[in-house]
Order: structure tokens, then C-alpha cells, then sequence
């Protein structure tokens, strides 16, 4: 098991999170338009996780929703899934929207997203609800939430 580093990204990490984001979601990227914007966004935070001194492999971005919280992405380039970066990167979100006053965090996922769902109900999220077609190619994406 690696041991991961995770930090608030800022505008020098730009090229990593476009990197890091296009590697993790693929045909499902926002695009890196999209990704470098959400560095400038009142009340979005994106977060990196790597391997002490090495770059980062892992990303989250999330939103403060005064009193909840939204997680908009987290992803893992392929190479370093299953070692813990996803955990790393949500119990770092979760400690940042506590902090910030969040009392419930909510998220999308792929209904056909195992290891994501898996990672979710580890972490205590729980389904509420499913969004019929919500991915462009089709796919249902479930509503998870859990108090924090």
C-alpha cells in the first residue's frame, strides 16, 4: 500500500489535473477547457493525491454547497488504481466540506461503476435516487449521499 499525499491543487497544477483527469475518465473527460476552469470557480475545491515527492496520480474536485457539499469527480489514472488514492482523495474531501461546514456530501456515479460504488458504500455514501440516461452515452448514474 502506497502512502498518499493529498493537497489543495492551485493554478500551477493546472497541467496535472488536465493530465490526471483526461487519463482517469477518458471518453467521459470533461475536457480541458472545463478541467481549468474548475481551478478558478468560487466555491470548488480540487484536491491532488500522489506519492510523497512524486507527481500526483489522483484528483477530486468537489463543491461547497453552504451546509452540503457536492462531489463532482474523482478519478485515478489507471496505473495507480487499487492503492488507495481514491480513499485518500475522499477522506480529504470529507474533511474539507466538514470544515467548511457541510453536514451532508452527495455524488453521481456510473450505476455500472463497481469499484467506484464499492469504494462509496466503504466510505458510508448511501443511494437515494437514479438518473435514467444521465452519462452521454447512456448510462444511469446513481445519487449517493451520506451524512459527514
Amino acid at each position: 500500500m502506497t502512502a498518499w499525499r493529498t493537497r489543495r491543487a492551485g493554478p500551477g497544477d493546472a497541467d496535472d489535473v488536465v493530465r490526471i483527469e483526461a487519463a482517469a475518465f477518458g471518453a467521459r473527460s470533461w475536457g480541458e477547457q472545463s478541467v481549468r476552469e474548475s481551478l478558478d470557480m468560487p466555491l470548488v475545491s480540487v484536491l491532488l493525491a500522489g506519492a510523497t515527492d512524486a507527481a500526483p496520480v489522483g484528483l477530486a474536485i468537489w463543491r461547497d454547497l453552504r451546509g452540503e457539499a457536492e462531489l463532482l469527480a474523482i478519478g485515478v489514472a489507471p496505473p495507480a488504481r487499487r492503492n488507495g488514492a481514491g480513499m485518500a482523495l475522499l477522506e480529504a474531501v470529507l474533511y474539507d466540506a466538514r470544515r467548511a461546514g457541510a453536514t451532508r456530501l452527495y455524488l453521481e456515479v456510473d450505476a455500472g461503476a463497481d469499484a467506484a460504488r464499492a469504494l462509496y458504500a466503504r466510505a458510508g455514501f448511501e443511494p437515494v435516487s437514479v438518473r435514467q440516461a444521465y452519462y452521454r452515452d447512456g448510462a444511469d448514474a446513481v445519487i449517493m449521499q451520506m451524512a459527514i
